[in-house]
């Protein structure tokens, strides 16, 4: 069956899991969980799957071990398109809407040096600012991991010296449960989100890489 959109209970199981996130109201209604959200999630990444490859649907459960906040349970669904570990696409459905993004999401040191490396360099660190200065004049939200003051010998007047704080690079949009996204539209958009990010996520994929430290 093809994507069709998110139905409304998919909204309204998110509200509520909002207000008692707790094993008792995820088992009474995960019926809800598992046709209002998972599988629509599950139809949508397939229709996309031609062209962006497949994605993975993160598990519903939060990991508490070493978490001050003790909540079982995500409050949203998220599904990402790994093209290079670690570095992709991302789609997610939750009580606040649908939010789309590509990029990364955290970087492992060498990542990070390998990332300021290419920045720097005005051979590829122009092309990445123009990519940048492109998506958020399209309104797309530029976000990431940030240090707060300039990293250790970056000069003041660096050119680029806003893309150089960056520990993590991503862009995305994020679009309100309107009465369009009960409907088919929804994979158009994301579609053509995913394509705009298609630039942003090829450099990171070129120049940044995967991280080649031990996992820990």
């Amino acid at each position: 069956m093809g994507f069709t959109g998110f139905p409304d209970e998919a909204f309204l199981f998110y509200e509520g899991l909002e207000a008692d996130n707790s094993k008792t109201y995820f088992t009474r209604h995960k019926h809800l969980y598992e046709e209002a959200v998972r599988a629509p999630m599950l139809a949508l990444t397939g229709e996309l799957a031609a062209e962006f490859g497949e994605a993975q649907l993160f598990r519903p459960y939060r990991d508490v071990r070493f978490a001050k906040d003790k909540s079982p349970y995500k409050t949203h669904q998220g599904a990402f398109v790994d093209l290079t570990p670690g570095i992709g696409l991302y789609v997610q459905l939750g009580a606040d809407g649908v939010y789309v993004a590509g990029g990364i999401y955290t970087q492992a040191s060498d990542q990070v040096a390998r990332y300021r490396a290419a920045v720097d360099e005005d051979l590829t660190g122009k092309p990445l600012a123009d990519m940048v200065t492109a998506l958020l004049a399209e309104g797309y939200v530029i976000g990431g991991d940030r240090l707060k003051t300039r990293p250790r010998g970056i000069p003041e007047d660096h050119p680029r010296l806003d893309l150089l704080r960056h520990r993590s690079l991503y862009a995305g949009r994020q679009w309100e449960p309107e009465p369009w996204v009960h409907t088919a539209e929804v994979l158009g958009r994301v579609r053509d989100t995913w394509r705009a990010f298609g630039p942003l996520v090829d450099w990171l994929s070129a120049h940044v890489r995967a991280s080649e430290q031990p996992r820990r």
